[in-house]
């Protein structure tokens, strides 16, 4: 499916977007699209790749023309593109608004009026019960993806959403910070050391990404299942396997920040689907006129509970050392330390 094709993405210059981009590579994909606005990492990436199957695009999904002419010709689109950090929405959130959800409005109309085959938006366990202004532009975005495919035709563009929560060894993410306070000696700074995360490979997150090409229906929501562990194993982990014995302080919660990541609500879990190693959350296919909204309820809701890190498998400090030593950055990390 993803040989010969023409992909586009979106922020493709993220953690996540070259490691989407390295995966295309490997499978044959005949031209990628990178589309994002920052030139000195485009210019990095460029060099790094050394392929003349990538083809960098500078723009801003805000910017409906700029996008539009990127997806000429474009088979699929992989929407990546977002303000992601917490503390930069709250403090503004029109920018989240102008980039989550008017620029994946721009991305999803384009693709439409392209004619390309799939879109899959990139979401966040942050989008469900949202509590701050990321969240709530990543819920928005969704709600934007799926008023679209409301109006599509199996046969015409196909737009769906992956929701991911943690992302192990992501820029920005907690372990980069963990090993760099250990090898600087400083104290590991914790907010809540009961908090729970998710733990999820960039790969994983890649295979999500590619079932959702390959099995997305008008407006569904793929997640990945995956374990969890608190935060405070996470770091005695990463100790362990750092020899260090520096010291874990707690510096209590950030605003905005969840004690744990729900990735499914149990009202979307209603009419969920359960596909082994991902679940699949279905559009909400009623129309305005329909008496359930006005009138009657759902039986059906009772007992179910929300899919979340603390209720998932949670990990043992020994197997979330396992897990780490998967990742090939941390071996890198690894390599000729020594307490």
């Amino acid at each position: 499916m993803l040989k010969d094709k023409i992909f586009l993405i979106t922020g493709g210059t993220g953690s996540f977007g070259q490691t989407v981009t390295s995966y295309l590579l490997s499978k044959g994909s005949r031209e990628i699209r990178i589309f994002s606005r920052d030139e000195a990492k485009q210019d990095q990436m460029r060099t790094d790749f050394n392929d003349d199957r990538l083809r960098f695009y500078i723009g801003d999904v805000r910017d409906y023309a700029g996008i539009d002419r990127a997806l000429n010709g474009v088979d699929y689109v992989f929407h990546g593109a977002a303000l992601k950090q917490v503390p930069s929405c709250e403090f503004f959130p029109m920018q989240a608004v102008m980039t989550n959800i008017v620029g994946s409005d721009n991305v999803i109309r384009a693709s439409i009026e392209n004619k390309v085959k799939k879109v899959v938006c990139l979401s966040t366990d942050k989008a469900v019960y949202p509590i701050n202004a990321m969240g709530l532009s990543k819920a928005m975005m969704e709600k934007v993806a799926q008023s679209y495919a409301r109006q599509l035709t199996p046969d015409q563009t196909v737009i769906s959403c992956v929701r991911y929560g943690n992302v192990m060894y992501s820029r920005g993410s907690v372990i980069p910070r963990f090993i760099q306070q250990i090898k600087e000696s400083k104290p590991i700074t914790i907010t809540e050391p009961t908090m729970t995360r998710f733990l999820m490979a960039l790969s994983e997150s890649v295979d999500l990404v590619e079932h959702a090409f390959g099995n997305a229906q008008q407006g569904d929501v793929f997640i990945k299942k995956a374990p969890a562990c608190t935060v405070e194993d996470l770091a005695s982990a990463l100790k362990n396997l750092f020899n260090s014995d520096v010291e874990t302080r707690i510096i209590g919660i950030r605003h905005g920040e969840k004690i744990y990541e729900t990735l499914a609500s149990k009202e979307e879990l209603v009419t969920s689907e359960d596909l082994g190693g991902y679940l699949r959350l279905r559009m909400d296919t009623r129309d305005l006129n329909y008496e359930k909204y006005f009138s009657e309820g759902n039986k059906n809701e009772i007992g179910f509970d929300d899919y979340h890190s603390h209720n998932t498998d949670q990990l043992s400090v020994k197997q979330v050392e396992e897990i780490l030593l998967s990742l090939p950055e941390v071996k890198q990390e690894l390599e000729g330390w020594s307490a």
